[in-house]
């Protein structure tokens, strides 16, 4: 495998690094089920099961997938009680919480401008 030597100073690396790593979390946290996951949980502690319950029409396996996800990226927080059968509980962190104010902000936007979307939506596709 060969690399590419970067040639910048130590700044624009930290920068690039930076950059790119905020890259793959946009990539990993900008999707429809990670966005609901954060909103449901909200301020809250939830199970596995309630999760699930709560977002229509998520499997098992995007579920289980996105929740590692947000736990690999600290957004989420899981714990596990040790009883037989395990109990699993899931939290936002403080960063999660706080991507959940921008999550929010998104919603809302989306509420302001359902009209004009949909308005727009219906011009251009006829």
């Amino acid at each position: 495998m060969v690399t590419k030597q970067f040639g910048g100073s130590p700044e624009e690396a930290d920068l690039r690094r930076a950059d790119s790593l905020a890259r793959e979390i946009f990539s990993d946290v900008a999707n429809k089920w990670a966005l609901l996951i954060i909103e449901v949980l909200g301020e809250r502690t939830l199970r596995f099961s309630e999760l699930r319950g709560e977002i229509e029409g998520i499997s098992h396996k995007m579920l289980t997938q996105n929740l590692r996800m947000l736990e690999r990226n600290g957004l989420v927080y899981r714990r596990v009680h040790p009883v037989v059968p395990p109990r699993v509980e899931y939290t936002l962190t403080e960063p999660g919480r706080a991507l959940r104010v921008t999550i929010d902000g998104m919603c809302d936007w989306t509420h302001r401008y359902l009209g004009h979307i949909e308005a727009s939506r219906h011009r251009f596709d006829a």
